[in-house]
C-alpha cells in the first residue's frame, strides 16, 4: 500500500502549533491514515462520510473528495454514497456535498465500462483481448506481460464466467507454473479434485502433469499473475473445454 504523508500541519501552523502539526501530520496521517487494518478506499469513503454528516463542506471536504477520487472512488459510487448519508445527515448536506462532487469528477465524463471499473480495483493492467488462445477458453479473456526476461509472468484477466480448457504444463525437467491471484474472484481445478476457489492474495502452484483449468467465477472478474516455471522442452497441452454442467454448480 502506497504511503500516506502530510505536511500541512508544519506548513501552516508548524510555528504557530507545533505540537497541533506533529498530531495532524505524524499521528492522523502518518499513523492512522496508514493502518492497514482498514484499506485506504474504505478510509476515504469513511473520511468523507463523516466530514458531510459534520456539515463541513469547506476546503478540508474537498481534499477528501479528491483523496477518494484518486482511491478508486468512482462518480457513481460517490453519488450513491452522498444520496444514502443524505437520508440520514440532512438533504441540506447531500446537496451541499454533490456541488463539490460534480467539480471533483467533472472529468469522468460518460460513465465508465464494466471493464473500466474493473481496472480501477487492481494495481496491473488488464490488457489486451488474448486472441492468440481464445481458441482455449470459453468467454473472453485478456493478456498483459509483465516480464519476458529470466522468468515468464503475465496478468491473465477473465471476464465473468471466463475459463480456460483443462490443459497440462509439460517438461523434461523444471517446469510448471504458478498462479497469483490480484482482483476479482475465480477458481483453480485438478482433474478428480473439487474446484477451489482463489481471492486475492491466494496463491496455487501448478507442477508439470497435472491436468487442470483455472478461471473467474460466474458472477466476477478475476485477475491472476502466471508465472512460467523454467523447464526444459516445456510445452502447454491444451485438452477439452470445461463442462458447463460442473461450471455452473459453481457459486
Amino acid at each position: 500500500m502506497k504511503k500516506i504523508t502530510q505536511t500541512a500541519g508544519r506548513n501552516q501552523l508548524g510555528s504557530f502549533a507545533p505540537d497541533f502539526a506533529h498530531f495532524n501530520d505524524d499521528v492522523l496521517f502518518g499513523e492512522n491514515w496508514n493502518n492497514e487494518d482498514i484499506d485506504l478506499k474504505t478510509r476515504c469513503i469513511i473520511t468523507v462520510v463523516a466530514l458531510m454528516s459534520s456539515g463541513i463542506t469547506d476546503s478540508s471536504l474537498i481534499y477528501h473528495l479528491e483523496n477518494a477520487k484518486a482511491h478508486g472512488v468512482t462518480k457513481e459510487e460517490i453519488a450513491a454514497i452522498v444520496t444514502h448519508v443524505g437520508f440520514y445527515a440532512g438533504w441540506p448536506k447531500a446537496w451541499a456535498v454533490f456541488r463539490l462532487a460534480l467539480d471533483v469528477w467533472k472529468d469522468e465524463g460518460e460513465a465508465l465500462t464494466e471493464k473500466e471499473k474493473y481496472q480501477n480495483t487492481i494495481l496491473f493492467p488488464i490488457g489486451e483481448p488474448n486472441n492468440a488462445f481464445a481458441k482455449y477458453f470459453i468467454g473472453q479473456s485478456y493478456l498483459a506481460p509483465i516480464s519476458k526476461e529470466q522468468v515468464g509472468i503475465f496478468n491473465v484477466t477473465f471476464e465473468p464466467g471466463c475459463r480456460n480448457n483443462w490443459h497440462i504444463h509439460n517438461a523434461d525437467k523444471g517446469g510448471g507454473q504458478i498462479l497469483i491471484c490480484i482482483g476479482g474472484r475465480g477458481y483453480y481445478q485438478e482433474w478428480g479434485k473439487e474446484a477451489v476457489e482463489m481471492k486475492p492474495g491466494d496463491c496455487i502452484n501448478i507442477p508439470v502433469g497435472v491436468k487442470h483449468w483455472h478461471g473467474a467465477a460466474p458472477d466476477s472478474w478475476f485477475s491472476h499473475i502466471a508465472v512460467e516455471v523454467p523447464g526444459e522442452n516445456g510445452s502447454n497441452e491444451w485438452l477439452e473445454p470445461v463442462d458447463d454442467t460442473q461450471y455452473n454448480k459453481l457459486k
